[in-house]
């Protein structure tokens, strides 16, 4: 395993910013920081056919959506993706992962719906799970008037949106929410004991670290305590993970949650659910939102294109 060059560059880049840790600063530096950084790393914004930004009611008040369509489609819906943002649970936005988002939709073919949910440690665990359910159950109901298939809905995510995402699959089949066609899942969070070697084998240097897992868990599980096995924070510990969408599990080898999302696709697997495993070994978390100076994300989001145009055709 071998670092990417190109990763090892943003690493060094990072390093010589002089910009302060992200768990040092308060959450609102943070976020502050981090959607400048985006806009670095990131590159041009694909260009799409259309980008509006509407609301879905919340259960404490609206939720800030934003709508890509990557072309007229005329009077035909487009099938349709459910988007939700990482930044553990505290930082990013639709705005820091609008280039995914555009690239996506472009890949795709499709509707993307980028959720806004609120953020730890002022809405900590489970104020942004019960956010993102109020709305990809609204989303799924006014899929019409977005421009989209009701039944052609993926839902996706990275990092915490991939653990959020995983999550709604979970109440979906167990709730009768949306019947979800698909699951993305970009370097999940499955487990918050974080006990996996790879958390120990790769602590420091690069990008997220041991202290700011530390400051990002900290901020969202600030509220009232939360069992360990709790599956709608750690999904890998789900007594029953069968009859769940067909998923794409995407993993880094330079991340430290590297291996509870290779475990996540393994007991997926051992369930029955259908899930495919794309393993990137030179890349750090968070990369597919470099597409900017990483190759290897534009080609990653290439593939995700690709699946999803695959899944919404069968």
């Amino acid at each position: 395993m071998t670092l990417d060059p190109q990763a090892a560059s943003v690493l060094e880049a990072a390093e010589q910013s002089g910009l302060p840790p992200l768990e040092t600063l308060s959450p609102v530096e943070a976020r502050r920081q981090y959607e400048k950084g985006a806009v670095i790393v990131g590159g041009q914004p694909p260009a799409v056919f259309s980008v509006r930004d509407t609301e879905a009611p919340g259960p404490l008040g609206p939720i800030p959506l934003r709508v890509y369509a990557p072309r007229d489609a005329g009077s035909d819906a487009l099938p349709m993706l459910i988007y939700i943002h990482g930044g553990g649970y505290v930082i990013g936005s639709r705005d820091s992962h609008d280039i995914p988002c555009r690239h996506l939709a472009l890949g795709g073919d499709c509707i993307v719906v980028s959720v806004d949910y609120r953020m730890a440690p002022e809405h900590p665990y489970p104020e942004p799970v019960d956010d993102c359910w109020a709305a990809v159950n609204w989303i799924a109901e006014n899929a019409a008037s977005l421009g989209a298939r009701a039944d052609r809905i993926a839902i996706g995510g990275d990092s915490a949106g991939g653990n959020l995402a995983t999550v709604m699959c979970l109440k979906a089949r167990d709730g009768g929410g949306p019947s979800f066609v698909y699951q993305l899942l970009i370097y999940p969070g499955t487990d918050k004991s974080r006990s996996h070697a790879s958390h120990a084998e790769l602590a420091e240097g690069y990008r997220l670290t041991r202290p700011l897992l530390d400051w990002f868990m900290d901020h969202y599980f600030s509220g009232e305590p939360v069992d360990p096995d709790d599956p709608h924070a750690s999904p890998l510990h789900a007594t029953d993970l069968s009859g769940l969408p067909t998923a794409l599990v995407i993993s880094a080898g330079y991340d430290p949650l590297r291996d509870e999302d290779i475990a996540y696709h393994e007991k997926l697997l051992a369930h029955g659910t259908v899930s495919e495993h794309l393993h990137y070994p030179g890349m750090i978390h968070g990369f597919i939102n470099m597409p900017g100076v990483l190759d290897v994300a534009r080609e990653c989001l290439e593939e995700c294109g690709v699946r999803l145009k695959r899944v919404f055709a069968d």
